[in-house]
């Protein structure tokens, strides 16, 4: 249903008075945090889906890594308290953290390690999204119960990050094939209840290694993928916060309000118009380029993001370092967009399908595309779809065009993948992205970096829309909601009412 800005902030302050109980008017329990996130996760299992809302909601909370990834991108230990690399960068040697233990009381060690990463190595690993991270694992030694050695084929310079990644995270030997549902970890907190369609519950793990210092007992991640029903729920004082707020349009009202804190970081997302390469006429790197011009990136973000979000022009964000910036290669331009799909011998009218995920900056998003691209003479029909529709659909391949907002960082190596979704099958990237996978020198990494974002550009694999900025917003004295999102994830530990 279309909804006009005017429409959808009657329904917002409406909204939020039907919404206000009395429960909702008394201040929140001090121990207590109540959260709305957008989408609701297929599972709870982060190795095996690729759907960023698992590792929202399990990520540093039930489930941990070898090391974190912290709100300003550092790397530091986690259940590892310690590493060391070999001068060719082929081999890490990590000291586990002694004492850890799954809360069925079992405890970690290095066997958890071998059995975790063997399982996203294997031939029956769903982990795709990052499955090249482990086959680039050579061997893992584990000399004793507190030390692990992983070898690897190639040297990866961002090893230590990819290991706090939620892909990584360390599985429960024993409960690993329940983890989609029931998932155990080492973590703070564990899963109390999940209503379907509404709610998980986590609650605060007495047994963790520094439960003194857990000071929210209790958290409820709701499920509201309404923007206007997001922010009415905020205003109404039903939820506490909402870390990744996708309503722009309701901003200025949130941050005019002294019952919130509004807090504007940064994101490695890359929101993308995904083209399907492996489909006619988009397997013609001229049409590609076609829709491409025919898309204003400037106008997009103004008027989908309210200008929160920077303009790409590949598949890399601002916040990466070795970041170019490439979006002066296809510049707003609807008469070079008509020339070249007259070039590539395609008849206009052209009928394609944009497939569009809930999140608003694809829905609202998918009907300012696809006004622009109807003036190219590309007449997109619009396909709304739910998050499960999307993953079972477009990320399988079958798909024309679709919006969607990649927020893995650092996730490049998906196109040297013929199998990913975008079906880009390029022997030169492949090649390309393998050397620079091995290089170790930092100058010449730098430099293969910025020829892998060019040649993406060059294939124009991609529509690279926007980078967007990350809008917090929590109830005053509600402190420790990450800022910035260098990974989508909640650490609820670092949480606190004050």
């Amino acid at each position: 249903m279309k909804m006009h800005r005017r429409a959808a902030t009657a329904l917002v302050v409406g909204t939020a008075a039907t919404l206000a109980t009395p429960l909702a008017r008394s201040q929140s329990r001090k121990d207590t945090v109540n959260l709305a996130m957008v989408l609701e996760p297929p599972g709870l299992d982060p190795t095996i889906a690729p759907a960023a809302a698992i590792g929202e909601i399990v990520h540093y909370n039930i489930l941990e890594g070898l090391t974190k990834i912290n709100v300003d991108g550092a790397v530091t230990p986690l259940l590892a308290e310690s590493w060391t690399m070999d001068p060719d960068g082929k081999s890490y040697t990590f000291k586990l953290r002694r004492g850890v233990k799954y809360s069925d009381g079992e405890p970690f060690d290095a066997s958890a390690v071998k059995f975790s990463f063997e399982r996203a190595k294997g031939d029956k690993s769903t982990n795709k999204a990052k499955k090249a991270v482990f086959d680039n694992i050579s061997s893992i030694a584990t000399p004793d119960a507190h030390t692990v050695i992983l070898t690897l084929n190639n040297a990866d310079g961002n090893f230590l990050f990819r290991m706090g990644e939620n892909t990584a995270v360390i599985l429960h030997p024993k409960t690993a094939a329940q983890a989609a549902t029931r998932p155990i970890g080492t973590g703070p907190y564990v899963l109390e209840d999940w209503k379907k369609g509404n709610s998980v519950v986590l609650a605060a793990w007495s047994g963790f290694r520094d439960a003194k210092a857990i000071k929210i007992r209790k958290v409820s991640f709701r499920f509201i993928n309404d923007p206007a029903a997001r922010v009415a729920a905020l205003l109404a004082g039903d939820i506490d916060g909402v870390p990744r707020l996708d309503a722009p349009q309701a901003l200025k009202q949130l941050q005019a309000d002294k019952r919130f804190v509004v807090t504007i970081g940064s994101t490695a997302g890359k929101g993308i118009m995904t083209i399907n390469n492996k489909r006619k006429p988009f397997d013609d790197v001229r049409v590609r380029r076609a829709l491409t011009h025919a898309v204003d990136r400037k106008a997009f973000i103004d008027g989908v993001l309210e200008g929160l979000g920077k303009p790409i022009g590949s598949h890399f964000a601002p916040t990466d370092a070795g970041y170019v910036d490439l979006t002066a290669m296809y510049p707003y331009d609807p008469e070079k967009a008509k020339a070249l799909l007259k070039e590539a011998g395609v008849p206009t009218p052209l009928h394609v399908t944009l497939t569009l995920p809930p999140p608003q900056y694809a829905r609202k998003g998918g009907e300012v595309v696809a006004a622009m691209l109807a003036k190219v003479g590309v007449i997109a029909k619009i396909e709304n779809v739910e998050w499960a529709q999307w993953l079972g659909g477009a990320f399988k391949g079958n798909f024309d065009l679709t919006i969607i907002n990649h927020v893995e960082p650092l996730d490049y190596m998906q196109y040297a993948n013929p199998s990913y979704y975008w079906g880009y099958d390029s022997k030169a990237f492949r090649d390309l992205a393998a050397k620079h996978a091995a290089e170790s020198n930092p100058k010449e990494r730098q430099r293969l970096f910025a020829e892998m974002q060019k040649m993406l550009a060059t294939d124009c694999v991609n529509d690279y829309l926007f980078n967007p900025s990350q809008v917090a917003v929590a109830k005053k004295g509600l402190k420790g909601l990450w800022s910035n999102s260098p990974i989508f994830a909640n650490d609820m530990a670092a949480v606190s009412w004050q």
